[in-house]
């Protein structure tokens, strides 16, 4: 966590703040040391963006988590729309 914290010029507890708000839920190495992927570090770093900016955490947490939602219902259209065999007409 140290190192992923220095990687964004943060403290320790904003990440532990992402974890708490259930943003992140990194994995644990067999000593308990929190892991981040490369997808949750560039979550963290849209969340401190966002909260730099004077986003409170809470909404800056909703906001990240619409905009993970519309890019994966982009892309299903696009997928859709390249292969529209793939349908489902129900």
């Amino acid at each position: 966590m140290g190192h992923a914290a220095e990687l964004f010029g943060v403290r320790q507890g904003f990440l532990r703040s992402l974890d708490a708000a259930k943003l992140l839920t990194p994995q644990r190495s067999a000593g308990g040391h929190r892991r981040y992927s490369r997808y949750q570090l560039r979550i963290a770093a849209r969340a401190h963006e966002l909260v730099a900016a004077g986003t409170p955490l809470d909404a800056a947490c909703r906001i990240i988590i619409l905009e993970d939602q519309l890019a994966e219902a982009r892309r299903i259209n696009t997928e859709l729309a390249q292969n529209p065999d793939n349908r489902s007409d129900t």
